[in-house]
């Protein structure tokens, strides 16, 4: 429902009408709707920076860095349908409630940061078994994968179609292909191709 309306649209009526509740259970087990909300992005963190890097196959792939542009491509195989339906949670919350609530602004934080470090495992093992042509720091190249990807969640919602997304996530997927060594003879085999290419 956050995903769909945001959250201030988003009631604790509406959430009770939905989860088939009484406001007297939601209230027995939340405070408020700020606490559902931090309580909701730690959940988020568990399907985000958890499964999605258990549960998928690309995370059976051996090469570090196959395996890091196998969850790109993931990620953009998501991209389809209605914007609601593959936007990041914890990505739509904090744009509306960043300035107004420091709880849900840190759980937030929280779940996106546990995303990057798991992620940022898997940049360190490419660069070390495929040396990129400058400098990466894993962290920071796993907080821009995050930041694109929150970006093209932007433009799918401004643009009414994931078209604009998945274009930027392309992009992303060349900006790797490039900074691992691909693509250095400007032969199209030589770069990664998306899926569906």
């Amino acid at each position: 429902m956050v995903r769909q309306r945001g959250y201030a649209a988003t009631s604790v009526e509406d959430i009770c009408a939905d989860a088939g509740v009484t406001k007297g259970a939601f209230f027995h087990h939340f405070a408020s709707k700020e606490a559902l909300a931090v309580a909701a992005a730690d959940a988020w963190t568990d399907v985000a920076a958890v499964r999605i890097f258990t549960a998928a196959d690309w995370v059976r792939i051996s090469d570090p860095l196959e395996r890091l542009i196998a969850h790109v491509d993931f990620r953009l195989s998501m991209m389809a349908g209605a914007a609601a339906d593959f936007t990041c949670f914890v990505g739509t919350m904090v744009q509306e409630a960043y300035a107004t609530s420091e709880p849900i602004r840190t759980a937030c934080d929280a779940s996106i940061s546990a995303y990057c470090a798991r992620l940022a495992e898997d940049i360190a093992a490419a660069i070390d078994a495929h040396p990129p042509r400058l400098p990466v720091d894993p962290l920071a190249l796993a907080h821009h994968i995050q930041a694109v990807l929150q970006g093209a969640f932007i433009l799918a919602k401004t643009k009414g179609d994931p078209a604009a997304a998945r274009q930027s996530v392309e992009h992303l997927q060349i900006y790797i292909s490039l900074l691992f060594g691909r693509g250095e003879t400007n032969e199209p085999d030589d770069f990664y191709k998306p899926a569906g290419r």
